[in-house]
């Protein structure tokens, strides 16, 4: 019963993603809608979500701060976008130095803003407003207003091909297992190594029965995708780019000194600051980071979408905060995980693709997602005030 109650506790928000999916493929099924889990759909799924996923991760970051966020991250998308057009469209730039010099751009803005934020102390929701007010209007200025297409061949089968893809697609599904059987591996080796490093050290551990029954759900979940990818075009490139932002910040949140900074900092600032932490160095680090995975989110974007637009960008802010506090993060900072934030935008996407496949109007979808976002908040600021009161 402990722990099975202690399974539940840490994974509330995967068991609502599984939840969702299974009462979405019901409704599917019972109107005669096809499939949620159909091969096209899951690669649909990854493609219309990766930007979200990659937003969200870097937002995580600002949220960790004390519960930060950054307005700007849809109209830096657009202006990115827009930049990226210019060079690889109408001037015929080399593909790799468009990427080079969007991810420089992205950079720049995130350090523009993360000076008057960390060093000047203007609060983040003002600096980011004006972020996204400028952004926009500096993209419409280089597009004016007007819409670029296509992009290279070579630029977009960077960020939106297949693997193995070309004159393989007959052995693309035992590609798509292998893979994942390989991926299987590598997560039991790594939690074992984890484990006994953990042992090692003196840390608490989780109990075997619990440990074993996650790496199972998850390594199924894992073969089951891949299973599906493979029975469609094969992998997304986009989705090995997706699993290597989600590990490599989440090792750095969690196995790194200054990404325990950010923890430290989002509990309580000023005893951080006492305790020696350059908490200025961590917030500019925080919304400079921002703007890099605001670069590479613009480039994924505008390969998917094979052009570059003045609207680009709308309301991604919007989706990478709620993936955030949907995935567990706290609305006053310290509070979530990498993982978390990836759940949430996939969580996300299932109630987009879900109620899109129904049919439910536009407007009933942005009521609902509203609702589960305040919902999640709620539950957040709850929880903080029962372990408060006990």
């Amino acid at each position: 019963m402990g722990m099975t109650k202690d399974l539940l506790k840490k994974n509330t928000m995967l068991i609502a993603l599984i939840a969702a999916m299974v009462l979405f493929q019901v409704l599917i099924l019972l109107n005669n809608k096809g499939s949620l889990f159909a091969p096209t759909n899951i690669t649909n799924l990854i493609s219309q979500n990766s930007y979200v996923v990659i937003l969200a991760t870097g937002m995580l970051l600002c949220i960790l701060t004390g519960g930060n966020i950054d307005l700007s991250v849809g109209s830096g998308v657009a202006l990115v976008s827009a930049v990226a057009g210019l060079l690889a469209v109408n001037m015929k730039v080399n593909s790799y130095l468009v990427i080079l010099i969007c991810l420089v751009l992205g950079v720049a803005m995130g350090a523009a803003q993360a000076y008057w934020i960390a060093y000047m102390r203007i609060p983040p929701f003002i600096v980011t407003l004006a972020g996204m007010l400028t952004f926009r209007g500096v993209a419409w200025l280089i597009l004016q207003g007007k819409t670029i297409s296509p992009f290279p061949a070579d630029f977009t089968r960077l960020f939106n091909s297949y693997l193995p893809g070309g004159s393989a697609k007959a052995i693309t599904p035992t590609v798509s297992v292998i893979v994942a059987v390989a991926i299987c591996a590598i997560m039991i080796l790594l939690e074992v190594f984890s484990r006994a490093q953990k042992k090692r050290k003196g840390y608490e551990t989780d109990k075997v029965a619990f440990v074993a029954v996650r790496v199972v759900l998850v390594c199924a979940a894992v073969l089951f995708v891949f299973y599906l990818l493979g029975q469609d075009k094969g992998i997304p490139v986009v989705l090995i780019l997706l699993a290597a932002v989600v590990l490599a910040y989440r090792y750095y949140t969690e196995n790194t000194v200054p990404g325990r900074h950010l923890y430290a900092m989002g509990g309580n600032e000023k005893a951080t600051r006492l305790s020696g932490i350059n908490t200025d160095h961590t917030l500019f680090f925080a919304y400079t980071n921002m703007g890099l995975l605001v670069a590479v989110a613009a480039l994924v974007c505008v390969s998917r979408f094979n052009s570059a637009a003045p609207s680009a960008g709308n309301n991604y802010e919007l989706d990478a905060i709620g993936a955030c506090f949907i995935g567990g993060a706290s609305a006053y900072g310290g509070v979530g995980t990498v993982g978390g934030a990836a759940i949430g935008a996939v969580f996300m996407g299932v109630l987009n693709n879900g109620m899109s496949i129904l049919g439910i109007d536009q407007n009933w979808q942005r009521t609902v997602k509203g609702l589960v976002l305040l919902a999640a908040v709620v539950f957040d600021v709850v929880s903080k005030k029962r372990k408060q009161s006990a």
